[in-house]
């Protein structure tokens, strides 16, 4: 749609009243020069239109790309059709291009071939893997307590939560230590397998150190944990390196913890930080899951019983 100034209608008057009143008389009234005048009147052909202001815009400027240039653009963005801008630049500087950087994006978008970014490849999980019994696998992790929830005497400590969940019935095991490292996991261990009410065949863990020392530079055996896993007869599953979401039962677990309880309790001491977490784990086990049909991890324990024992 094309738009009436009020330049516009100001000109428009202006002629109209130089055809009646003649060139100086209107310069005059109008406070214009006589020139002002007559080059509107040639422009002039009876549309309104006809009296907007031009394009200022250069038909040419000294430091234009020659056309040299603008074919070497081409021809590098024909064979680079998905390098970045900063990544093209940088190949046409090495053959000579002396422009900036702006001025290739200017070229590149005013001739419609800036780089289109690909989409990454979509992440397609593996079928999940579903467990049939209680004790079929077992994660186990560790979480960081939060300094901010260790308060009083024990600030400046750190407190960690060792994690054990049943994959099947979502049984946790937690339990509050005072060390990260493979002798506490094997301490754990030893606590889980007492306090799990089913035989436990398989752990799975991240590639940690408190876990394994598969990672660590140099011939190492087995750790401390992984022998007293040998010792009871578990298999012990590595996730891949890197990978959190391999873990991922345990991994939401700590999440959750974080929500419910490290949101709102503070911990005077390792003492007053065990006895907290011991309440936090009689109650995870007794509340309903959307995962179970809504019975508790206690409950779904009890059902697979009875069904079995049937």
């Amino acid at each position: 749609m094309n738009t009436v100034t009020q330049t516009m209608k100001f000109r428009q008057s202006l002629l109209s009243y130089a055809e009646k009143h003649g060139v100086t008389q209107a310069a005059i009234k109008y406070n214009v020069n006589r020139q002002y005048i007559y080059r509107w009147k040639r422009r002039y052909n009876g549309d309104i239109q006809s009296l907007a202001n031009r394009s200022h815009r250069p038909h040419h400027h000294p430091n234009q790309h020659t056309e040299a240039e603008l074919q070497q653009i081409t021809n590098f963005r024909r064979r680079n059709p998905n390098t970045g801008l900063v990544v093209l630049w940088v190949k046409l500087r090495q053959k000579g291009y002396k422009r900036s950087i702006t001025g290739l994006y200017r070229v590149l978008r005013r001739q419609g071939q800036l780089t289109v970014k690909l989409p990454n490849p979509k992440y397609i999980p593996k079928p999940y893997e579903k467990m049939h019994f209680p004790g079929e696998r077992v994660q186990i992790d560790v979480k960081f307590v939060p300094e901010s929830c260790i308060v009083g005497n024990a600030a400046g400590e750190k407190f960690y939560q060792y994690t054990a969940i049943d994959e099947f019935s979502r049984w946790r095991y937690l339990e509050a230590f005072q060390e990260h490292s493979t002798y506490s996991s094997a301490q754990f261990l030893e606590h889980l397998i007492k306090a799990a009410p089913f035989k436990i065949l398989c752990v799975q863990t991240d590639n940690g150190t408190e876990f394994t020392k598969r990672l660590l530079p140099g011939d190492n055996g087995p750790s401390l944990f992984e022998t007293r896993l040998e010792q009871a007869g578990i298999r012990h599953k590595l996730i891949r390196p890197y990978t959190p979401r391999h873990n991922g039962k345990v991994e939401r677990s700590h999440r959750k913890d974080n929500e419910y309880f490290y949101a709102d309790h503070k911990f005077y001491s390792s003492e007053d930080f065990k006895a907290q977490l011991k309440i936090h784990r009689y109650k995870y086990n007794r509340f309903p899951i959307r995962p179970l049909g809504w019975l508790s991890p206690n409950e779904y324990l009890a059902k697979y019983r009875n069904l079995s024992s049937v």
